[in-house]
């Protein structure tokens, strides 16, 4: 398996901690995101939606990081990232598109780069409107968890979920914006203890080491 990815995409962590969860081994094709690297034909040729990550396994490329752990789950079922109970299933989905499909998508580059030049936002600019969508989606989750009871260590009890692949790098682009994260005490309690796990430790943006992906190693 070649994942393409970038250390800091929150979309890619979340792939690499379902991957080292589940103890599969993979080559790494790292991006430079900065020189747009991603958007290039290169990459275009692998994902046309020049996004990542992208997970090729013998030349069937997957994408979207829900998909692709759903795919891992379903093909490499142990360790689970998903609970066999439906309800407790429906629920680690639930948390899981909270976050990749009402957090992230108003936080992620291409959304920050239309405000900044559509808008003429500076930094300060920017940061509020970070600030402001991630209190948004947080107080959500956090109220979330707090109904439905049925977090303990993790997201779901203690054990480890999808919902956790997707809470920790979220989390982290937070810490990153300086996010006040006070508000959020579940939240925060259950990232630090997933990110004891040597799954996540693994994944984490520091570990990621290497060259950029030169096209024609593919």
């Amino acid at each position: 398996m070649k994942l393409y990815h970038s250390a800091r995409s929150s979309a890619a962590y979340r792939v690499r901690i379902a991957l080292a969860y589940k103890g599969l081994a993979w080559e790494s094709r790292m991006l430079n995101m900065q020189t747009l690297q991603h958007a290039g034909p290169a990459y275009r040729s692998v994902n046309p939606a020049a996004l990542v990550p992208s997970l090729d396994i013998d030349g069937q490329v997957l994408t979207q990081s829900l998909a692709i752990i759903e795919y891992l789950e379903e093909t490499h079922p142990q360790p689970p990232l998903l609970p066999e109970d439906p309800f407790e299933r429906v629920y680690v989905r639930a948390v899981s598109q909270l976050v990749a499909c009402e957090i992230h998508p108003l936080n992620n580059v291409r959304a920050l780069d239309f405000v900044r030049k559509s808008y003429g936002q500076g930094e300060d600019g920017i940061r509020a409107w970070y600030w402001h969508w991630i209190a948004d989606g947080f107080s959500k989750l956090e109220s979330l968890l707090q109904r439905e009871k049925r977090h303990g260590r993790y997201c779901l009890g203690d054990r480890i979920s999808m919902a956790d692949c997707c809470l920790v790098p979220q989390l982290a682009n937070a810490r990153r914006y300086a996010c006040d994260l006070a508000p959020y005490p579940t939240l925060v309690r259950i990232d630090e203890a997933c990110r004891e796990h040597p799954a996540f430790i693994e994944a984490s943006p520091e570990q990621q080491k290497g060259e950029f992906w030169k096209a024609d190693e593919n």
